[in-house]
């Protein structure tokens, strides 16, 4: 997804939205925000989503937040974008007697409209942050005086991210990133805000739409998972089958630093959770050379999950690394310096993300940070561990070739699986899994931190996590069951799987399990729901292949004909 212009998404607005998933959106700000509101509506279609916007009047955010009978509670959204200019913050700075403590005292008064939002809402709450405004009063003497503007508004920043820290729901826009990154001229016009009371630049809008559909299409569960790589030219400078090892440009001196700051921050990504894996028209013994004998390398081959370097063509390739990761074509990135190899990958495979490279290595890494690839709302032990975790996967694979017979190999595995009922120490990872799980997920409900400590403390539910382990290594937590108790059934709220462990028997066990907690209870049925999306057919037929009957949009399980499957996996 790349920038669009303004009046492009102005015309996105008269196409059908009929048929695209709806979300509620609220817009709060104490400037104009019509026009954000166009841009969010236009950009939305671009993302697939029909969004509902209520934007507010001028300067209500107070009104709006306090009163219960405003038009705010009888919208009742799904998002509350807040927007607060730092043109009005520094009118008020200027007004204030206790300049020291001005950053304090307007960060406790956001921390309580969060709060009263938090306490009369099922919101997710976007705020932006403040853009600088250097007044020049002080010179740079603003930046160690803290009654000056300057010092105050980078301290409301700050205070806001540590704030923020508290706040499951909360997510701060970066605003003043933004404006680092494109230029004060390019985002603002201060004409603007005298004469419409607009903050931000027409050209500006579709950027900040973006970054706030960022924001929700990953607490939707839609992120990124995976980086495919070229190698010549992308990850170095030159063709290592030409130039050899000692000809390719890496390391410190001249055009070979470009390629080593761009290695070293995708060794970032990978750190964080991000997948990396090389695709590359290449002999394979030529292409892992760098990385095992220039010391200048970055990247070592075992930051890789995938490596794949042949002459057939990419997008089968890729096919093949997809195939292995097991995760959407959604879900990655395809990263080469040759427009002919990205062309014919954006053909074939539509659904991957293809940026298009500046033609000088040198802009490579301003380009792929300003289009904002790699949202997240969250991060886990699992995530730094992602890498690692994929290549013990294509070890298991190489096992189950050798020994042919699926039962023979699952027995081999040793898997082992710690089920317990929730707890703290895991609220992150399981809220984690709601947000980001769609494949193997019956009914795509989301839930947040706040969410689950919520269920966890009610006597309405039992709750159970699953973790695995084998011999090649630990999967860490992979599923959960969220099951809703009556007096004479359990409704399978919620039942996540990663899809990791796909066929593995692990989905038995958890059944089993659900199958246990029915029986302890005396609870003689076990009723499931299946709500279709684009991603979760693979579970489609998941109640109907565990006994159940189906009556109307629900499905039925008589817990005493249930017979218990066979699983390879065994308790902790």
């Amino acid at each position: 997804m790349i920038f669009n212009d303004f009046k492009s998404l102005k015309k996105n607005l008269k196409k059908d939205f009929s048929k695209l998933k709806k979300i509620k959106l609220a817009i709060l700000g104490d400037c104009s925000t019509q026009l954000i509101s166009q841009a969010l509506r236009g950009y939305g279609y671009e993302y697939g989503i029909s969004l509902e916007i209520f934007d507010a009047d001028f300067d209500q955010i107070k009104i709006q937040v306090f009163d219960t009978n405003s038009d705010l509670y009888n919208f009742k959204p799904d998002f509350i974008v807040l927007i607060f200019s730092s043109e009005k913050l520094i009118n008020n700075f200027y007004k204030s007697d206790e300049k020291e403590n001005f950053a304090s005292n307007k960060v406790e008064e956001i921390k309580v409209i969060w709060n009263t939002i938090n306490n009369n809402f099922k919101s997710n709450i976007i705020n932006f942050n403040f853009y600088e405004i250097n007044d020049s009063i002080f010179g740079n003497f603003s930046n160690k005086y803290d009654k000056s503007f300057l010092y105050q508004i980078r301290k409301i920043n700050f205070n806001f991210m540590d704030l923020a820290i508290s706040y499951n729901n909360v997510f701060i826009l970066d605003i003043c990133s933004l404006q680092n990154t494109f230029g004060r001229n390019f985002t603002h016009d201060y004409r603007l805000y005298i004469s419409y009371k607009m903050v931000f630049n027409i050209d500006f809008l579709p950027i900040i739409a973006k970054n706030i559909l960022d924001i929700i299409i990953t607490i939707q569960g839609n992120t990124k998972k995976c980086i495919i790589l070229d190698l010549d030219d992308t990850l170095w400078g030159g063709v290592i089958g030409d130039d050899g090892i000692n000809g390719i440009q890496i390391g410190e001196l001249g055009v070979g630093k470009v390629f080593s700051d761009f290695q070293s921050w995708l060794k970032q990504l990978k750190n964080r959770g991000i997948i990396l894996a090389v695709c590359s028209k290449n002999t394979e013994e030529i292409a892992k050379e760098p990385f095992n004998l220039h010391h200048e390398m970055i990247l070592k081959l075992e930051d890789f999950a995938v490596f794949i370097a042949n002459w057939e063509d990419k997008p089968n390739n890729i096919k093949k690394i997809q195939s292995i990761l097991n995760i959407g074509f959604d879900s990655i990135i395809f990263i080469d310096d040759n427009p002919f190899e990205r062309n014919i990958v954006k053909t074939m495979i539509p659904d991957i993300c293809v940026p298009d490279l500046p033609t000088d290595p040198s802009m490579y890494l301003d380009f792929l940070k300003s289009l904002n690839l790699f949202e997240t709302v969250s991060i886990s032990l699992e995530d730094y561990l992602r890498n690692k975790s994929y290549q013990n996967e294509i070890k298991r694979n190489d096992m189950q070739s050798i020994l042919g017979s699926i039962k023979n190999y699952l027995k081999n595995l040793d898997m082992v699986c710690i089920n317990k009922p929730f707890e703290a120490f895991f609220i992150p990872r399981i809220a984690q899994l709601t947000q980001r799980s769609n494949q193997f997920n019956l009914r795509t409900i989301r839930y947040d931190q706040k969410d689950i400590e919520v269920i966890m403390q009610s006597d309405k539910y039992f709750t159970k996590y699953f973790t695995l382990n084998d011999k090649f290594g630990d999967y860490g937590l992979i599923g959960l069951v969220i099951l809703k108790k009556d007096e004479h059934h359990l409704f399978i709220d919620t039942l996540i799987m990663s899809c990791r462990v796909l066929k593995r028997t692990m989905e038995e066990f958890i059944f089993n399990n659900i199958v246990s907690i029915a029986k302890k209870n005396n609870l003689n049925q076990i009723i499931g729901e299946y709500i279709p999306t684009n991603k979760n057919l693979i579970v489609k037929d998941f109640y109907k292949d565990f006994g159940f009957e189906q009556k109307n949009n629900l499905w039925l399980l008589d817990v005493n004909k249930y017979i218990i499957k066979e699983t390879f996996v065994i308790s902790e």
